[in-house]
């Protein structure tokens, strides 16, 4: 059974794929496994990939691109299930497997949320068919292990989750907003350790994603590999030619609200005038080796920026941060960053007790701080100014002097890591912003940027300003 013969089988996913919405999806899918195809399928799927030929067999890598609402998590979920009971044996990537060795069948998502989605719509498969729900041995809130040697299993993009595993399929669910502030390209991270763990079975990997900027993992599959003849298919298209059944006003509304961000979201294309901030290489460059933080010196006049932003409990939530600096010989040396979370009132405390050792009587908050962090700190002897500028207009006045080495960073790997991943975009006014990637944190690096931009030049550091 090939596998749109087993997504619209009633008895195997009954109701999970059917109507005009799933034509677009078997054409594609038609070409990944390399099933036959007629002269509309056909035409379809050239439409979708660029008009390279169809492939023959089943492809080592697919990279499927699409607009919102064009069921990808859906569609990952049918793959998944398909790949762990009967493509395993149809592909003969069961006798690869040693003796007592459990092959994995592994969706990873973008965070937990839509890890319970893409489980969720496994679940419900084997759930309403008596054939699969007769394979299931465990199940587990994220796992389901099958009587054939074979594991379902859910997990947020982190490249731990795969190392040492036997895989037979694996499933990048929205590969191209993957984060992970301990790396600067979690993707391509990811990708790298997947393919031993597919390596001993031949098994399949797959990225299904709406697009976002013209870098990282599914950047790069799609400029190699779209509309080339290879082993890799890469397809794409947007919301209305994978699901012609979505309400096109509501497209058309985006779209004019929003045109940039809509282009991707809805069109499937990705975004112009996103790139890189700053290299790693421009940081490293400006990052002392140690001490983490400097301590006082009486020498020195210093001076502090914080951004009490988040302060939330939860490990999502933004962090409360706090820089403090001073200059020597020409730079501006950042002795410390503090960051936390917790109760905001008691987090304020703790840090005007850090900035009372330093010295510092009067400090600059980030330009939306709001009032009450200015009467918290002021019911502990530190005076507050807002920030006149925005965020983004801090990160653009610090880069000359990080490109120009009149900066030193501490070896503060997290905030070294929310520098580099910033993105720089342009709109097509020419207006410049800078911000983080969606989802991604960058509380560290703006109290760092405040410092830089607000103190950067000496004669703003007049005792007298800051007495």
């Amino acid at each position: 059974m090939n596998i749109i013969e087993f997504m619209e089988s009633p008895a195997l996913t009954p109701g999970s794929f059917e109507g005009d919405s799933w034509e677009p999806a078997k054409a594609v899918l038609s070409g990944a496994f390399g099933l036959p195809m007629d002269a509309n399928r056909l035409e379809l799927f050239k439409a979708l990939a660029g008009g390279r030929e169809a492939p023959t067999s089943r492809v080592r890598e697919f990279f499927w691109i699409a607009g919102r609402r064009s069921s990808k998590t859906n569609n990952a979920a049918g793959i998944a299930t398909y790949m762990a009971t009967i493509g395993a044996e149809l592909f003969g990537l069961l006798d690869k497997l040693k003796p007592g060795e459990r092959g994995v069948v592994n969706i990873i998502a973008v965070d937990r949320p839509q890890a319970k989605v893409a489980f969720s719509y496994i679940a419900g498969m084997f759930d309403a068919s008596p054939v699969l729900s007769g394979m299931v041995t465990k199940r587990t809130a994220d796992s389901i292990d099958l009587n054939n040697r074979v594991s379902i299993e859910v997990n947020t993009n982190s490249f731990k989750s795969v190392r040492g595993r036997t895989a037979i399929c694996t499933i990048l669910d929205e590969c191209a907003f993957f984060k992970d502030e301990a790396s600067a390209s979690p993707d391509v991270e990811l990708y790298r350790a997947c393919i031993p763990a597919l390596a001993t079975t031949g098994g399949m990997l797959l990225g299904i994603s709406s697009p976002w900027a013209k870098k990282g993992l599914l950047y790069q599959k799609y400029r190699k590999h779209f509309a080339q003849d290879s082993d890799v298919l890469v397809v794409q298209g947007s919301t209305e030619q994978f699901n012609p059944t979505i309400d096109r006003r509501i497209i058309a509304d985006a779209f004019e609200e929003d045109p940039e961000g809509s282009k991707s979201e809805w069109g499937g294309q990705f975004r112009d005038g996103i790139s890189d901030f700053i290299t790693r290489e421009a940081l490293d460059a400006v990052t002392r080796a140690a001490p983490l933080i400097r301590p006082y010196d009486r020498r020195f006049k210093f001076v502090g920026f914080a951004d009490p932003a988040g302060g939330g409990q939860s490990a999502n939530a933004d962090e409360f941060t706090l820089a403090i600096g001073h200059h020597e010989d020409g730079v501006l040396v950042i002795d410390r960053v503090d960051a936390a979370r917790g109760v905001p009132a008691e987090i304020t405390e703790r840090f005007a007790g850090i900035l009372s050792e330093y010295g510092v009587k009067r400090i600059n908050l980030d330009r939306f701080a709001g009032s009450w962090p200015s009467d918290e700190f002021e019911k502990h002897g530190i005076k507050c100014e807002h920030s006149p500028k925005t965020r983004s207009e801090l990160y653009i006045d610090s880069l000359q002097a990080i490109t120009s080495g009149r900066v030193e960073f501490p070896p503060d790997e997290k905030m070294i890591r929310q520098w580099q991943n910033l993105e720089r975009r342009t709109a097509r006014s020419g207006r410049e912003t800078v911000d983080h990637p969606p989802g991604q944190h960058e509380d560290r690096a703006n109290a760092a940027a405040g410092l830089i931009a607000l103190h950067g030049q000496k004669k703003r550091m007049k005792t007298s300003e800051w007495l």
